[in-house]
């Protein structure tokens, strides 16, 4: 049995027994995208209430979002937001008892130059406290060649070992677009919406000897929700690479560390199934999304004045408790939680929580 772990980030060997715990127990973690402080505080909520670990993760986008819109500099915005909501996840997960990673999704080419600056940032704060700003950052270099991939992957493992970082690679094209990311499903090759295990294979040789790393390989699966017809899962190809890698380098069943993206509006069933050939996290960002706009609009078509007037027109009732932005967003925060709580359910990490705390 995998011993207890201190409620907080976890990094280095504790994030690899998180990943660990996940494939020997038959379950995965949901990895859910944020914006800004409202939605981190809700996936603790959500994870403290499921008993539940969880991992916190933040695209270019919703790092420059958390900084916030107005800074003109971008790249500024991407790297401020990036940290400001790290040093946020550290300062509160601890609080609400739960394990908590911390990532960085989709850096396709252009973002490198932030991926590299977010290591600096970690080096600096596991030179003052031994521990990282994050768990793990992502390359998605899927759209280039596998050696430029590789290479580049190479290139910023060695660096993220050395704070104690992991690495999540993607191999294949995931359909669909994330935050400004990848392709439109039409627009995508066919047979790069299938990761084959021969790349899985040079990635494994080629990094496994560096560091810790994930693979976020394609299978069919897509970013967004589409209509049931356009998205042919086939979960068996991660079987497939499994069995590829264990055959050469003669490991156990499962080496691999594998990573389900594009989540949300999967069937259970192949939820289950990808789980079962060693998936330890699925991301799900589109339904967290529409949870929260639902349960938020839902309450401005319960209060419809209270968005027209600051008192009512006919009675003279004040409406400032019903506007009030704490009001409104907890609202929204509130189905976070319990969209998510159906996600910790699926993905049968609901009571599996490492946490001392819980």
């Amino acid at each position: 049995m995998t011993s207890k772990l201190k409620p907080g980030v976890q990094t280095g060997a504790d994030y690899i027994a998180l990943v660990e715990a996940c494939k020997a127990g038959g379950y995965a973690l949901p990895a859910v995208n944020v914006v800004n402080t409202q939605s981190i505080n809700a996936v603790l909520e959500s994870a403290a209430k499921n008993k539940a670990d969880v991992i916190i993760q933040l695209s270019g986008g919703g790092a420059q979002f958390y900084a916030g819109k107005g800074l003109e500099d971008t790249a500024k915005a991407r790297h401020l937001g990036a940290i400001s909501a790290a040093e946020h996840v550290h300062r509160v997960a601890e609080a609400y008892g739960v394990c908590a990673v911390l990532h960085t999704d989709h850096a396709n080419r252009a973002l490198v130059p932030w991926v590299d600056a977010l290591i600096d940032a970690g080096t600096e704060r596991f030179k003052a406290t031994g521990k990282p700003l994050f768990s793990s950052h992502m390359l998605d270099l899927s759209e280039e060649s596998l050696e430029d991939n590789l290479a580049e992957c190479e290139r910023l493992l060695k660096r993220l070992a050395a704070i104690d970082m992991s690495l999540e690679i993607e191999l294949g094209v995931t359909g669909g677009e994330e935050d400004g990311v990848g392709k439109d499903l039409d627009e995508v090759d066919n047979d790069k919406l299938y990761t084959q295990p021969e790349e899985v294979l040079a990635a494994y040789e080629r990094l496994s000897p560096l560091g810790h790393f994930s693979v976020a390989a394609a299978f069919g699966n897509v970013h967004g929700v589409y209509k049931p017809g356009n998205v042919k899962l086939r979960p068996e190809i991660l079987k497939a690479s499994q069995e590829a890698v264990s055959a050469v380098a003669g490991t156990g069943a499962h080496p691999l560390h594998f990573v389900f993206h594009g989540g949300s509006g999967s069937e259970k069933a192949k939820i289950t199934e990808a789980v079962g050939y060693g998936v330890f996290k699925m991301n799900i960002d589109t339904d967290t999304q529409f949870a929260f706009a639902e349960r938020v609009g839902a309450y401005v078509e319960a209060n419809p004045k209270a968005f027209k007037f600051q008192i009512d027109p006919d009675t003279d009732e004040p409406y400032k408790k019903k506007y009030d932005p704490r009001v409104v967003l907890r609202e929204g925060e509130k189905g976070i939680v319990d969209r998510l709580s159906i996600a910790f359910e699926d993905l049968n990490a609901s009571g599996n929580s490492l946490s001392s705390a819980l």
